[in-house]
This record gives C-alpha cells, structure tokens and sequence, in this order.
C-alpha cells in the first residue's frame, strides 16, 4: 500500500527532488505547519517537521515522525502519539550551530565583553579589570550528546581541562579529561570554572540546577544554559547572579519562553541573554543536515529498514 508522507519542513526544490528520491514510491505531500489541516495529519503515514502536537490526537495511521528539532519534549507526553508511532528527531543537526554559539558566549562572559559592550552604548570609556582563560580553566560540559562534544572540542583546543557529565558509564571521548554520571553532578561544581549546560528537557532534568547547586560553584564560575530552560528555575538563577554566588552567566533559553518583560532577569548586568537563536536554521548548514536525516530515514521508511535517531519515551533522549 502507497505511504502518505506529509512534509511540514520549509523545503525548497532541490530538497524535495531529494526527498522524492529517497521516498520513491510514497505519495509525499508539502505544506506549511501553519496551514496543515487536522484531516491531513489524521491521515498521514509519515510526518517530516513539526505539526501542532495537538493536532495529532495519537492518531493510528501515524506510523513515523521524524522531528526537526534534537528535542523531542512536545512529543513524548501521554495522549500525543500512538504506541505504534516511531519518533525519530534530528540529533546531530545542531551539534555546530548551538556547540559554537555556546563558545562564542563562554569567551564573551571570559572576557567581559558584555560589560563593554553595555559602557559603549553609554559612550563610557571604563576598564572592568581581571578576565580569565580558557587555557586555565576547568570547563564542565553538562549533557556530553552530540552538541555537548562539539563545545568540549572547542574549549580542549583552546587548552582547557574538560570534565563531562553523562547520563551513563562510558569511556570518556578524546576530547574529554573526565567523565561523571548525572548522577554525581554536584560533585563537579566546586571544581568548575565554566559549567556548559546542554541537557535537553525532561523529567529528570527539570529543575536540576538549585540554590545548593550555585551555592557549590565557585563565586568566579560563569554559567551557561544553551540546553532546555526548564533546567533551572528563573528565580534561582536570579538569586545566584544577583547575590553574587557566581560571577556571570548567559542563557540561550528560558523557563519561560519568550522571557517575560518584567522578568527581574533582563535588569542584571551579570547575565547576558540570547533568545533561543542558537539552533533553529540560524546557521544554513543545520538545515541542511536536517534534510538529510530526513531522507536518510524516509529511504529506511520506504523500504522497510531501521530507522536512525529513534527516540526514547522515556527519557526523550535519542536510543
């Protein structure tokens, strides 16, 4: 029987010829997010992109959905997706873009380039003092995925001590010194000068980062959060910037999203705020690589094989 595959993604014509080949023999639909009906994902096979979860209804006919996005949290709750449905995500797509974003913000807080940045726009001409290096640093990677690898290849080049924080035992990759279970996690804090958190969102990592937890770090340490906003509560890293238990911070996501304008957050001047514009398609080539884990699974979809990047309900983490 001929598959209905639905594309929600903003493909263009070389994408789709790419698509159209690997899926041979499917009936491949495209249409935006915003415009998909209720009926079309009712009655689709395949789902490549992101529909409204809601929309979805768990539904039967629902055999795969391969997700844009690493996260999968909107997709894992009870009630959305079918037990028979497969959830792949694009794990990997992102390792560049959010690995790089996260660096550019541990050099910019290393540096205090925000505090100049903030003096400029006053046309104050200041000296903030004493910086730090990387070369001198213990940097703790927090979430040692694909993203994860990529930061601590960076700062290791740049001659940092690398401890690596993981759900499970393994040998620690080239580019790490150490490596620590979840588990153990506070442990690492007083030994960290930077801690680099990449945790996708999940039961188990809501609200992992606590009073007790900043309390532990290093009143120098600088932290950042380019994984899931849920990690830590707003007030608490409220409390630890302004009472000064760390020095600086920077957070690519929020608890809440987009940052309430009267969140006491956007008043600190030891916090700098990107918002959530480390992954999405900010960098050309992620989207790219999107497509081809798309491809490479609707080939495996359309013929019966294994796909790659599945899911896990119960952690939301790739298998």
């Amino acid at each position: 029987m001929m598959k209905n595959v639905l594309v929600l993604m903003p493909v263009e014509a070389r994408h789709k010829a790419k698509l159209e080949a690997a899926g041979a023999g499917c009936r491949i639909t495209y249409c935006s997010p915003a415009e998909v009906t209720a009926d079309e994902i009712q009655s689709a096979n395949a789902i490549l992109g992101q529909p409204d979860a809601a929309m979805i209804g768990a539904s039967e006919n629902l055999e795969w959905l391969q997700l844009e996005s690493a996260g999968a949290d909107a997709y894992i709750r009870p009630g959305v997706l079918s037990a028979k449905t497969v959830l792949t995500n694009a794990t990997a797509a992102y390792s560049k873009a959010v690995a790089e974003h996260a660096f550019a913000l541990t050099l910019m807080l290393q540096k205090k380039l925000y505090l100049y940045r903030d003096e400029q726009k006053r046309a104050v001409w200041s000296d903030h003092g004493v910086v730090s290096s990387l070369s001198d640093c213990t940097v703790a990677v927090v979430g040692l995925g694909d993203i994860g690898r990529h930061y601590a290849r960076l700062v290791k080049a740049m001659g940092a001590r690398v401890i690596g924080v993981k759900r499970r035992a393994a040998d620690p990759p080239p580019c790490v010194d150490e490596l620590v279970m979840t588990r153990d996690l506070d442990t690492v804090f007083p030994e960290a000068d930077v801690v680099m958190s990449v945790l996708p969102g999940s039961a188990a990592t809501r609200h992992i980062y606590t009073d007790e937890s900043f309390d532990r770090m290093k009143d120098t340490a600088l932290f950042i959060n380019c994984g899931r906003g849920s990690a830590v509560a707003s007030d608490v890293l409220y409390r630890a910037l302004s009472g000064h238990k760390i020095a600086a911070a920077a957070m690519d996501v929020a608890e809440i999203e987009p940052l309430p304008a009267d969140s006491p957050l956007w008043a600190l001047e030891n916090l700098v705020i990107t918002p959530h514009i480390s992954g999405g398609f900010h960098l050309p080539e992620t989207f790219e690589r999107i497509v081809d884990i798309a491809a490479n699974n609707l080939a495996a979809y359309a013929e019966g094989r294994e796909l790659h990047n599945v899911v896990d309900f119960a952690t939301g983490y790739k298998k």
